[in-house]
């Protein structure tokens, strides 16, 4: 019955439907989309490396520095949970090869700075303990650099002049932001004795920590905290943060755009769930004679309550389908164009679909309840 009173009215129904397709096809595309970008960025980081502590040397409320063989130490303390400490020394470099030349980031590190960053040598090798003990003036490059000053050809064996310094390519490093300038894919990696020669620094102001393992970064933290207070004597000397901080943070500002997101979309299902109640009063009283009628044969108050109960929950859970079609489709259009992964999960069309059916139900109920109580006397006498 509920089925045919549907069919009945099919333009009615489809209007009715409208807000709840608009709706929950929202909530689907507004959400997959968040959750995508948030997996994507997730995946980047984990790229990057979630063991990776960093450690930054301000200076403050101390006059003593750390050397790398201080930060050795700990790592000599606890070698179970922290695996090897990597200098960082960044700067910006003119580099020039033959005739071409440009402004180039430079990262003077040591071996540790591979693994922990999860950066790679494809072709020739990457910085290792030679180059570092012996200060030697090689370099690896990105693929960006390749090009940009060699025109794609093999650079191993090849010199660079960096700020007027020989360097020697004996790497390329594996491309990770499609060659772009400006990218992981534009920098020269260099022995962190090079760098600081190179930009004439008598100090180390960062470190990179890395831990065993996932399950170990909480314990190196706390380690290196207590480590860098027992050296330096003061906490307003130093700054530890690592990857798992910033993507604990990205998770929580991207959880709270998705509801936010889905709080707007949700109002269309507001306004979807009045137009179901409106049309299920209207329907309500065209068919006060059938309810007088189905009363004066001996039907039940529920069974009058069900029944326009369950015509209100076909209604919006027809509209929630169709709005889980539609949002689906439109999250993966959007995704493909955006480069990211946003199809919809299983729990999100659940919880839709769900949604979809509470929202009938619900506004469903004031129109069910008035017409199981109507009186059948004066329903069979409406005209």
């Amino acid at each position: 019955m509920a089925m045919k009173s549907v069919k009945s009215n099919k333009m009615r129904t489809f209007l009715t439907m409208l807000g709840i397709i608009i709706g929950i096809s929202s909530v689907i595309m507004m959400v997959s989309i968040v959750q995508g970008v948030t997996r994507d960025v997730a995946d980047q980081v984990a790229g990057a490396g979630t063991n990776m502590i960093n450690v930054t040397l301000t200076g403050q409320g101390t006059t003593r520095e750390l050397r790398m063989r201080d930060m050795n130490e700990l790592v000599d303390e606890h070698p179970e949970i922290i695996r090897g400490i990597a200098p960082n020394i960044s700067g910006r470099a003119t580099v020039r090869q033959g005739t071409n030349n440009n402004t180039v980031n430079v990262v003077g590190t040591n071996p540790i700075f591979s693994t922990a960053q999860n950066v790679n040598a494809q072709i020739g090798r990457f910085i290792n303990d030679e180059d570092v003990e012996l200060r030697r003036n090689n370099a690896v490059i990105g693929t960006f650099n390749v090009q940009d000053l060699f025109g794609g050809r093999n650079p191993i064996g090849e010199n660079i002049r960096l700020d007027g310094v020989l360097f020697t390519v004996v790497g390329v490093l594996e491309e990770s932001a499609g060659g772009r300038q400006g990218s992981g894919d534009d920098r020269i990696i260099i022995p962190y004795p090079t760098a600081m020669s190179l930009f004439n620094s008598g100090r180390i102001g960062s470190y990179i920590v890395e831990a065993t393992g996932p399950d170990t970064v909480g314990q190196a933290v706390t380690l290196t905290e207590r480590f860098l207070l027992r050296e330096l004597g003061s906490s307003q000397a130093f700054h530890i943060f690592n990857m798992q901080n910033i993507l604990d943070m990205f998770d929580g500002i991207m959880g709270q755009m998705a509801l936010m997101l889905g709080g707007i979309a949700a109002i269309s299902l507001l306004v979807g769930g009045i137009g179901i109640m409106n049309i299920m009063l209207v329907s309500v009283t065209e068919r006060t004679r059938e309810i007088g009628i189905r009363k004066a044969i001996g039907a039940k108050r529920s069974s009058i309550m069900t029944q326009f109960l369950i015509e209100s929950v076909v209604v919006s859970c027809m509209g929630g389908v169709i709005g889980i079609v539609l949002g689906a489709i439109g999250a993966i259009g959007i995704g493909n164009v955006i480069e990211v992964n946003a199809a919809p999960e299983f729990s999100i069309v659940l919880f839709s679909f769900g949604f979809a059916a509470f929202i009938g139900m619900f506004f469903g109920w004031y129109p069910a309840n008035k017409a199981s109580k109507l009186n059948p006397i004066e329903a069979l006498r409406f005209d």
